[in-house]
Protein backbone atom coordinates (compact mmCIF):
# COMPACT_ATOMS: atom_id res chain seq x y z
CA UNK A 1 0.00 0.00 0.00
CA UNK A 2 1.39 3.41 -0.95
CA UNK A 3 2.10 5.61 2.03
CA UNK A 4 -0.03 8.75 2.40
CA UNK A 5 3.22 10.52 3.28
CA UNK A 6 4.95 9.87 -0.05
CA UNK A 7 4.35 11.78 -3.29
CA UNK A 8 6.02 11.79 -6.69
CA UNK A 9 8.04 14.99 -6.40
CA UNK A 10 10.23 14.29 -3.42
CA UNK A 11 14.01 14.64 -3.25
CA UNK A 12 14.50 11.66 -0.92
CA UNK A 13 13.79 8.10 -2.01
CA UNK A 14 14.26 4.52 -0.85
CA UNK A 15 17.93 3.48 -0.78
CA UNK A 16 18.30 0.51 -3.16
CA UNK A 17 20.58 -1.91 -1.27
CA UNK A 18 19.14 -1.09 2.12
CA UNK A 19 20.01 -3.04 5.27
CA UNK A 20 18.58 -1.73 8.54
CA UNK A 21 21.07 -3.73 10.64
CA UNK A 22 24.12 -2.52 8.69
CA UNK A 23 22.90 1.09 9.00
CA UNK A 24 22.05 0.74 12.70
CA UNK A 25 25.52 -0.60 13.42
CA UNK A 26 27.23 2.17 11.42
CA UNK A 27 25.16 4.82 13.25
CA UNK A 28 25.97 3.25 16.62
CA UNK A 29 29.68 3.38 15.81
CA UNK A 30 29.36 6.97 14.62
CA UNK A 31 27.71 8.01 17.88
CA UNK A 32 29.65 5.83 20.31
CA UNK A 33 33.17 6.52 19.04
CA UNK A 34 35.51 9.14 20.45
CA UNK A 35 33.96 12.28 18.98
CA UNK A 36 30.88 11.91 16.83
CA UNK A 37 31.27 10.93 13.18
CA UNK A 38 28.75 13.42 11.80
CA UNK A 39 29.62 12.60 8.19
CA UNK A 40 28.39 9.01 8.55
CA UNK A 41 25.22 10.10 10.36
CA UNK A 42 24.42 12.63 7.64
CA UNK A 43 25.12 10.31 4.75
CA UNK A 44 22.96 7.50 6.17
CA UNK A 45 20.03 9.56 7.41
CA UNK A 46 19.76 11.78 4.32
CA UNK A 47 20.08 8.91 1.83
CA UNK A 48 17.27 6.75 3.22
CA UNK A 49 13.50 7.26 2.99
CA UNK A 50 11.52 7.92 6.17
CA UNK A 51 10.13 4.35 6.07
CA UNK A 52 13.71 3.04 5.97
CA UNK A 53 14.79 5.39 8.77
CA UNK A 54 11.98 3.94 10.92
CA UNK A 55 13.35 0.44 10.29
CA UNK A 56 16.84 1.61 11.27
CA UNK A 57 15.43 3.08 14.51
CA UNK A 58 13.66 -0.23 15.26
CA UNK A 59 16.80 -2.22 14.57
CA UNK A 60 18.87 0.20 16.68
CA UNK A 61 16.52 -0.22 19.64
CA UNK A 62 16.60 -4.02 19.30
CA UNK A 63 20.39 -4.19 19.03
CA UNK A 64 21.38 -1.61 21.65
CA UNK A 65 18.35 -1.30 23.91
CA UNK A 66 18.23 2.45 23.36
CA UNK A 67 16.11 4.83 21.31
CA UNK A 68 18.02 6.19 18.32
CA UNK A 69 16.41 9.61 18.77
CA UNK A 70 17.56 9.77 22.40
CA UNK A 71 21.14 8.93 21.44
CA UNK A 72 21.08 11.57 18.72
CA UNK A 73 19.70 14.09 21.21
CA UNK A 74 22.41 13.22 23.72
CA UNK A 75 25.22 13.42 21.21
CA UNK A 76 24.38 16.32 18.90
CA UNK A 77 23.45 19.92 19.59
CA UNK A 78 21.66 22.98 18.26
CA UNK A 79 19.71 23.10 15.01
CA UNK A 80 21.66 20.15 13.63
CA UNK A 81 20.36 17.98 16.50
CA UNK A 82 16.74 19.10 15.87
CA UNK A 83 17.07 18.30 12.18
CA UNK A 84 18.56 14.83 12.71
CA UNK A 85 15.92 13.96 15.30
CA UNK A 86 13.24 15.14 12.86
CA UNK A 87 14.61 12.78 10.22
CA UNK A 88 14.15 9.72 12.45
CA UNK A 89 10.65 10.72 13.61
CA UNK A 90 7.59 9.17 11.87
CA UNK A 91 5.83 11.88 9.79
CA UNK A 92 2.54 11.97 11.74
CA UNK A 93 4.40 12.14 15.06
CA UNK A 94 6.68 14.85 13.68
CA UNK A 95 3.69 16.99 12.66
CA UNK A 96 1.97 16.35 16.00
CA UNK A 97 5.09 17.58 17.81
CA UNK A 98 5.35 20.62 15.55
CA UNK A 99 1.73 21.51 16.34
CA UNK A 100 2.41 21.07 20.07
CA UNK A 101 5.46 23.35 19.85
CA UNK A 102 3.36 25.92 17.99
CA UNK A 103 0.89 26.04 20.86
CA UNK A 104 3.04 25.72 23.95
CA UNK A 105 4.48 28.45 26.11
CA UNK A 106 3.44 32.06 25.92
CA UNK A 107 1.87 33.03 22.65
CA UNK A 108 0.82 30.74 19.85
CA UNK A 109 2.80 30.43 16.62
CA UNK A 110 -0.25 30.92 14.41
CA UNK A 111 1.80 30.91 11.19
CA UNK A 112 3.02 27.39 11.91
CA UNK A 113 -0.50 26.21 12.80
CA UNK A 114 -1.84 27.69 9.58
CA UNK A 115 0.95 26.19 7.48
CA UNK A 116 0.57 22.67 8.84
CA UNK A 117 -3.24 22.57 8.83
CA UNK A 118 -3.58 23.99 5.31
CA UNK A 119 -0.94 21.82 3.60
CA UNK A 120 -1.76 18.37 4.99
CA UNK A 121 -4.32 16.10 3.35
CA UNK A 122 -7.39 14.85 5.22
CA UNK A 123 -5.87 11.40 5.61
CA UNK A 124 -2.65 12.91 6.95
CA UNK A 125 -4.64 15.08 9.39
CA UNK A 126 -6.44 12.01 10.74
CA UNK A 127 -3.08 10.29 11.38
CA UNK A 128 -1.66 13.45 12.95
CA UNK A 129 -4.69 13.65 15.26
CA UNK A 130 -4.14 10.03 16.34
CA UNK A 131 -0.41 10.61 16.85
CA UNK A 132 -1.15 13.74 18.89
CA UNK A 133 -3.41 11.81 21.22
CA UNK A 134 -0.91 8.94 21.52
CA UNK A 135 1.98 11.26 22.41
CA UNK A 136 0.19 13.85 24.57
CA UNK A 137 -2.93 12.04 25.82
CA UNK A 138 -4.93 15.09 24.76
CA UNK A 139 -7.01 15.69 21.67
CA UNK A 140 -5.56 18.04 19.08
CA UNK A 141 -8.97 19.72 18.77
CA UNK A 142 -9.10 20.49 22.50
CA UNK A 143 -5.61 21.97 22.41
CA UNK A 144 -6.43 24.15 19.39
CA UNK A 145 -9.65 25.24 21.13
CA UNK A 146 -7.83 26.39 24.23
CA UNK A 147 -5.15 28.29 22.29
CA UNK A 148 -7.28 30.10 19.69
CA UNK A 149 -10.65 31.81 19.45
CA UNK A 150 -13.49 32.99 17.23
CA UNK A 151 -13.75 32.24 13.53
CA UNK A 152 -10.05 31.41 13.39
CA UNK A 153 -10.61 28.63 15.94
CA UNK A 154 -13.68 27.35 14.13
CA UNK A 155 -11.82 27.11 10.82
CA UNK A 156 -8.72 25.48 12.35
CA UNK A 157 -10.91 22.87 14.05
CA UNK A 158 -12.65 22.11 10.75
CA UNK A 159 -9.24 21.56 9.12
CA UNK A 160 -7.92 19.51 12.06
CA UNK A 161 -10.93 17.20 11.66
CA UNK A 162 -9.59 16.07 8.31
CA UNK A 163 -12.92 16.36 6.54
CA UNK A 164 -11.77 18.09 3.35
CA UNK A 165 -12.89 16.25 0.25
CA UNK A 166 -9.87 14.61 -1.40
CA UNK A 167 -11.54 13.73 -4.70
CA UNK A 168 -10.05 14.91 -7.98
CA UNK A 169 -13.38 15.18 -9.81
CA UNK A 170 -14.83 18.68 -10.00
CA UNK A 171 -18.48 19.66 -10.05
CA UNK A 172 -19.13 22.76 -12.14
CA UNK A 173 -22.62 23.30 -10.83
CA UNK A 174 -21.40 23.15 -7.23
CA UNK A 175 -18.59 25.60 -8.06
CA UNK A 176 -21.15 28.07 -9.41
CA UNK A 177 -23.36 27.64 -6.34
CA UNK A 178 -20.46 27.98 -3.89
CA UNK A 179 -19.12 31.03 -5.70
CA UNK A 180 -22.54 32.66 -5.38
CA UNK A 181 -22.70 31.74 -1.68
CA UNK A 182 -19.27 33.31 -1.11
CA UNK A 183 -20.30 36.41 -3.03
CA UNK A 184 -23.51 36.69 -1.02
CA UNK A 185 -21.60 36.08 2.21
CA UNK A 186 -19.11 38.88 1.61
CA UNK A 187 -19.10 41.41 -1.21
CA UNK A 188 -22.86 41.36 -1.65
CA UNK A 189 -23.77 41.77 1.98
CA UNK A 190 -23.74 44.34 4.74
CA UNK A 191 -21.42 42.55 7.18
CA UNK A 192 -19.82 39.20 6.41
CA UNK A 193 -21.06 35.65 6.92
CA UNK A 194 -17.80 34.05 8.11
CA UNK A 195 -19.27 30.57 8.48
CA UNK A 196 -19.97 30.37 4.75
CA UNK A 197 -16.29 31.04 4.02
CA UNK A 198 -15.16 28.43 6.55
CA UNK A 199 -17.60 25.81 5.30
CA UNK A 200 -16.55 26.10 1.66
CA UNK A 201 -12.83 26.80 2.01
CA UNK A 202 -12.20 24.14 4.66
CA UNK A 203 -14.27 21.30 3.19
CA UNK A 204 -14.08 21.43 -0.62
CA UNK A 205 -11.24 19.73 -2.49
CA UNK A 206 -8.44 21.90 -3.85
CA UNK A 207 -9.36 21.27 -7.52
CA UNK A 208 -12.97 22.12 -6.67
CA UNK A 209 -11.88 25.34 -4.96
CA UNK A 210 -9.81 26.39 -7.97
CA UNK A 211 -12.89 26.11 -10.16
CA UNK A 212 -14.97 27.92 -7.52
CA UNK A 213 -12.49 30.82 -7.48
CA UNK A 214 -12.76 31.10 -11.29
CA UNK A 215 -16.55 31.23 -11.01
CA UNK A 216 -16.23 33.76 -8.20
CA UNK A 217 -14.27 36.08 -10.46
CA UNK A 218 -17.00 35.78 -13.12
CA UNK A 219 -19.70 36.77 -10.64
CA UNK A 220 -17.89 39.48 -8.70
CA UNK A 221 -15.26 40.75 -11.16
CA UNK A 222 -12.81 40.38 -8.26
CA UNK A 223 -10.26 37.83 -7.20
CA UNK A 224 -11.30 35.86 -4.11
CA UNK A 225 -8.06 36.96 -2.39
CA UNK A 226 -9.01 40.64 -2.74
CA UNK A 227 -12.48 39.95 -1.37
CA UNK A 228 -11.07 38.07 1.63
CA UNK A 229 -8.65 40.95 2.32
CA UNK A 230 -11.51 43.45 2.08
CA UNK A 231 -14.09 41.49 4.05
CA UNK A 232 -12.15 39.69 6.79
CA UNK A 233 -9.35 40.47 9.20
CA UNK A 234 -6.80 39.08 11.62
CA UNK A 235 -5.73 35.47 11.81
CA UNK A 236 -8.95 34.24 10.19
CA UNK A 237 -8.07 36.29 7.12
CA UNK A 238 -4.51 34.90 7.13
CA UNK A 239 -5.83 31.34 7.31
CA UNK A 240 -8.28 31.75 4.43
CA UNK A 241 -5.64 33.43 2.27
CA UNK A 242 -3.32 30.48 2.98
CA UNK A 243 -6.05 28.06 1.87
CA UNK A 244 -6.56 30.02 -1.37
CA UNK A 245 -2.79 29.90 -2.01
CA UNK A 246 -2.59 26.17 -1.29
CA UNK A 247 -5.62 25.33 -3.41
CA UNK A 248 -3.99 27.12 -6.33
CA UNK A 249 -0.43 25.96 -5.76
CA UNK A 250 0.75 24.33 -2.51
CA UNK A 251 4.46 24.22 -3.50
CA UNK A 252 4.36 27.97 -4.25
CA UNK A 253 2.86 28.61 -0.80
CA UNK A 254 5.61 26.56 0.87
CA UNK A 255 8.33 28.20 -1.25
CA UNK A 256 7.14 31.54 0.09
CA UNK A 257 7.27 30.21 3.66
CA UNK A 258 10.84 29.01 3.09
CA UNK A 259 11.81 32.37 1.62
CA UNK A 260 10.42 34.13 4.70
CA UNK A 261 12.31 31.68 6.94
CA UNK A 262 15.61 32.34 5.16
CA UNK A 263 15.48 36.04 4.48
CA UNK A 264 16.25 38.91 6.82
CA UNK A 265 18.35 39.05 9.95
CA UNK A 266 17.79 35.70 11.61
CA UNK A 267 16.92 32.30 10.17
CA UNK A 268 13.62 30.72 11.28
CA UNK A 269 14.96 27.17 11.75
CA UNK A 270 11.67 25.90 13.19
CA UNK A 271 9.97 26.55 9.84
CA UNK A 272 12.98 25.64 7.71
CA UNK A 273 13.42 22.21 9.33
CA UNK A 274 9.71 21.45 9.24
CA UNK A 275 9.21 22.17 5.54
CA UNK A 276 12.46 20.54 4.40
CA UNK A 277 11.80 17.34 6.35
CA UNK A 278 8.03 17.07 5.94
CA UNK A 279 8.04 17.75 2.17
CA UNK A 280 11.25 15.85 1.31
CA UNK A 281 9.31 12.83 0.04
CA UNK A 282 6.22 14.67 -1.23
CA UNK A 283 6.87 17.79 -3.33
CA UNK A 284 10.23 19.34 -2.47
CA UNK A 285 11.24 19.28 -6.15
CA UNK A 286 8.17 21.39 -6.97
CA UNK A 287 8.90 23.70 -4.04
CA UNK A 288 12.46 24.17 -5.34
CA UNK A 289 11.16 25.02 -8.81
CA UNK A 290 8.67 27.54 -7.39
CA UNK A 291 11.37 29.08 -5.19
CA UNK A 292 13.63 29.66 -8.19
CA UNK A 293 10.71 31.00 -10.24
CA UNK A 294 9.54 33.45 -7.55
CA UNK A 295 12.89 34.70 -6.27
CA UNK A 296 15.36 34.23 -9.13
CA UNK A 297 17.86 32.17 -7.12
CA UNK A 298 17.85 28.57 -5.94
CA UNK A 299 16.69 27.22 -2.59
CA UNK A 300 20.04 25.40 -2.46
CA UNK A 301 21.97 28.69 -2.64
CA UNK A 302 19.64 30.36 -0.11
CA UNK A 303 20.29 27.56 2.38
CA UNK A 304 24.05 27.67 1.78
CA UNK A 305 24.26 31.40 2.32
CA UNK A 306 22.05 31.39 5.41
CA UNK A 307 23.18 28.32 7.40
CA UNK A 308 26.52 26.75 8.30
CA UNK A 309 28.34 23.63 9.45
CA UNK A 310 26.80 20.16 9.62
CA UNK A 311 23.38 21.79 9.75
CA UNK A 312 23.91 23.36 6.32
CA UNK A 313 25.40 20.13 4.90
CA UNK A 314 22.32 18.16 6.01
CA UNK A 315 19.80 20.69 4.68
CA UNK A 316 21.59 20.84 1.33
CA UNK A 317 21.49 17.01 1.09
CA UNK A 318 17.76 17.02 1.82
CA UNK A 319 17.32 19.77 -0.78
CA UNK A 320 18.86 17.39 -3.26
CA UNK A 321 20.37 19.68 -5.86
CA UNK A 322 20.93 23.16 -7.15
CA UNK A 323 18.53 24.75 -9.66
Amino acid sequence: MASIWVGHQGTMRDYPSFSASVDAEAIHKAIRGIGTDEKTLISILTERSNAQRQLIAKEYQAAYGRELKDDLKGDLSGHFKCLMVALVTPPAVFDAKQLKKSMKGTGTNEDALIEILTTRTSRQMKEIGQAYYTVYKKSLGDEISSETSGDFRKALLTLADGRRDEGLKVDEQLAKEDAQILYNAGENKWGTDEDAFTEILCLRSFPQLKLTFDEYRNISQKDIEDSIKGELSGRFEDLLLAIVCCARNTPAFLAKRLHQALKGAGTDEFTLNRIMVSRSEIDLLDIRAEFKKQYGYSLHSAIESDTSGDYAVTLVKICGGDD
